[in-house]
């Protein structure tokens, strides 16, 4: 199964994703609270996939995946937002986002997209 990367800066979500991912056979490759942190993260670990939250200090999720992208066009990232983020989800997507999902998450909604961006 994957190698998957978690950003958010909310610990409890990180172990929300955490319990859902592992629960369907993925291996959490690693965690960053920051966009700062995906950004080294990503380049450490190189995981086959990551989920970033697009709100967050330091550096928001926006950024980080502009500068992971640009660096590795070829990175699968699902954007994590909140409800009425709509056009930062329409950002994302045309800055290389491959999905998204909605906080609260729904645990079949999160498999499908991982599923269906891992191909």
């Amino acid at each position: 199964m994957a190698r998957i990367l978690i950003v958010d800066d909310a610990k409890f979500m990180r172990v929300t994703l955490t319990n859902v991912l592992e629960g369907a056979s993925h291996t959490i490759a690693g965690e960053a609270e920051n966009g700062i942190e995906a950004v080294s993260q990503y380049k450490a670990l190189l995981p086959d996939l990551v989920t970033l939250d697009i709100t967050m200090p330091e550096k928001n999720g926006l950024d980080a995946l502009k500068e992971i992208m640009s660096e590795f066009p070829a990175a699968k990232v699902i954007m994590c937002s909140a409800m009425g983020q709509q056009k930062m989800v329409v950002e994302a997507i045309e800055a290389g986002a491959k999905d998204f999902i909605i906080k609260p998450f729904d645990s079949s909604r999160v498999l499908e997209a991982v599923e269906r961006v891992l191909g």
